[in-house]
């Protein structure tokens, strides 16, 4: 989706008669440097390991956004006690699940029963019989409802320096991806990286 409509173009210093696809190929490299789908509201899918000690994980994207409004921002939540790693368990807590036959077995778990925070850390209940849960599956909803001045003006600034690059001041009706993606380095410097960065994935390198 593109992050600027026309209305707003000569509101964050681009030309008026500046064409769509600048705005579409902008957004993408924004959303390229965010390592994510989009900025706006989306629902993503992750499983995550849980550290042996601590039942509590990060979600990778960021902020949470309730989808409708006013709910929760979690669509599913499964976690289950797989088999540990190498120095995990205990002989005699090794022999108890096994018993029970409880790893690899997955637990639906009630949203509403989660300890969450705005910043994405979701803190699961013990398992059945005490035993903490050491893997999690989770279906949410991340990104921006409303698109703030922080995104229009990151997306205005890439527009700005991709029009001011002579190798890609081309005169044609659509931008070339291949030819805009060599340059992305120079098009997302550091001001537009400081201006996104609290919507870069976590933990995605």
């Amino acid at each position: 989706m593109g992050y600027l409509q026309p209305t707003e173009y000569e509101s964050y210093g681009l030309s008026a008669d500046t064409t769509d696809d600048w705005i579409t190929v902008a957004s993408a490299l924004m959303e390229a440097y965010c390592r994510r789908a989009s900025l706006a509201v989306a629902q993503y899918t992750e499983r995550l390991r849980i550290t042996s000690g601590a039942q509590a994980v990060r979600l990778t994207y960021l902020p949470l956004a309730a989808a409708p409004p006013g709910s929760l921002p979690f669509v599913s939540v499964q976690a289950r006690y797989s088999h540990p790693r190498r120095g995990e368990l205990a002989d005699n807590c090794g022999e108890l699940w096994q018993a029970f036959s409880l790893p690899r077995s997955w637990v639906a778990l009630d949203p509403a029963s989660l300890d969450w925070t705005p910043d994405g850390e979701i803190t699961l209940p013990c398992s059945v019989l005490g035993l903490a849960f050491n893997e999690l599956a989770v279906t949410y909803t991340a990104g921006l409802s409303v698109i703030p001045d922080a995104v229009k003006s990151a997306c205005a600034l890439i527009v700005k320096s991709a029009q001011s690059t002579p190798s890609m001041n081309v005169k044609t009706n659509r931008v070339d991806m291949l030819q805009v993606q060599y340059f992305s380095d120079q098009l997302v410097d550091s001001t537009v990286k400081t201006l996104l960065r609290p919507w870069v994935a976590n933990r995605l390198g």
